[in-house]
């Protein structure tokens, strides 16, 4: 087993295709999502994208639906294989303008089936709060509200356009370096692009951050929102999982980060 998220398990198939199994009854919509919209996205992009070539119905044995896709070469990103973080910054950047460009007069509005990527953050504003409330003895509860909350102050008000959904190092495919594919789209959606710019605090430092935003070319009130996706993530993130492990090392990397460039300003 491969590649495998938390939303999927993902096994290779001879040499050049996955077959991909959703974990979870609420993650199985995205297998008709995938094997819809990624033909039409892939010869619109510049970089690869694992278009699904079959899908597989239920069974007893397994019952949900399922897909076989093409394999892409590539590591997960890391720190530590990409040769220049401000390229890939822009690389990264270049592929989300690309797909925000696709028309979206068709697509799938943010809602349930996407976890309300591309719709309004109040969605997660009550778990948010009391990861805030829980977490006031390590973090300073009024700051921490104060991001949240400009977060939460505007609404996308243009016109929709597509997004990932997930864009995360698990999902960022990198070779000799550079960044060379995107994968899982399952939480792909139409509508306010801002939870696509959460890499901005997950893995970019100041001066890539700088950069990836710049180009991304959105208004204050679209990064204050990304931000608080980013944020939202964090808290929960750290505050389920058991202390020192990866998952809350990561959550607590992320929240002082935001924090950090949030004094910045």
């Amino acid at each position: 087993m491969e590649k495998s998220g938390h939303d999927n398990r993902t096994y290779r198939l001879g040499s050049e295709m996955t077959v991909r199994l959703p974990s979870h009854e609420s993650y199985a919509p995205a297998v008709e999502k995938e094997l819809t919209w990624l033909p039409i996205f892939k010869p619109l992009l510049s970089l690869p994208i694992p278009v699904p070539v079959a899908k597989g119905e239920p069974t007893d044995e397994y019952p949900l639906l399922w897909s076989i896709n093409r394999w892409i070469e590539g590591d997960t990103v890391t720190h530590d294989n990409i040769r220049n973080l401000h390229e890939f910054a822009e690389h990264l950047a270049k592929f989300l303008k690309e797909l925000e460009a696709i028309d979206a007069s068709c697509g799938i509005p943010a809602g349930v089936q996407n976890f309300h990527r591309g719709g309004s953050l109040a969605v997660y504003d009550h778990e948010t709060r009391s990861a805030i409330e829980t977490l006031s003895a390590q973090y300073d509860q009024k700051l921490l509200t104060e991001i949240w909350e400009l977060s939460l102050a505007t609404r996308y008000s243009s016109a929709p356009l597509w997004l990932h959904g997930d864009v995360a190092v698990g999902n960022l495919l990198v070779r000799e370096g550079r960044l060379c594919g995107v994968i899982d789209f399952g939480t792909m959606g139409v509508g306010d692009p801002s939870s696509d710019l959460d890499m901005a605090w997950n893995f970019f430092d100041d001066a890539s951050r700088e950069i990836f935003l710049k180009l991304m070319n959105f208004d204050e009130d679209t990064i204050n929102r990304a931000r608080g996706w980013a944020l939202w993530k964090a808290l929960i993130t750290y505050e389920r999982n058991e202390r020192g492990s990866e998952a809350s090392v990561w959550g607590k990397y992320v929240m002082d980060t935001i924090v950090r460039d949030y004094n910045r300003l």
